[in-house]
């Protein structure tokens, strides 16, 4: 099954995988989406991306959900899961990272790829 691009001005760009049609009866078609979709699968390149979002973005951002007041990165929410990847060595350092603090606490490598475990689950089992 073929994905087609979703940009609204695909069909206008002139390039010759767009063209189609017997000799006299030339004309431009949409492409498909190839392997270097972008915009998570939905437009051949980037420029078809962006006039989508010239068209559709405002409209877009109205539906779903216009952010009214900023977005703060605090203390308790600027934890992430992170790991110093060593190529060459069996000693990865799995931690929680606070982005904002700069504070570490070790984790395993279990915990480290368990989606479900949280700073707020290991502060309860911590407690323990």
């Amino acid at each position: 099954m073929y994905k087609y691009c979703q940009g609204p001005k695909c069909h206008t760009y002139q390039t010759t995988d767009r063209k189609r049609g017997p000799k006299g009866a030339k004309y431009f078609q949409t492409r498909t989406v190839g392997r270097y979709g972008y915009g998570d699968n939905h437009f051949c390149t980037q420029s078809c991306w962006s006039d989508w979002w010239v068209k559709h973005g405002t409209q877009a951002v109205d539906h779903f959900g216009r952010l009214r007041e900023p977005i703060r990165l605090t203390e308790e929410n600027a934890w992430v899961k992170t790991c110093d990847y060593h190529w060459d060595a069996d000693d990865d350092n799995f931690r929680f990272f606070n982005k904002l603090t700069n504070e570490n606490i070790p984790l395993t490598q279990l915990q480290y790829n368990d989606k479900s475990y949280t700073i707020e689950r290991h502060r309860q089992y911590g407690k323990r």
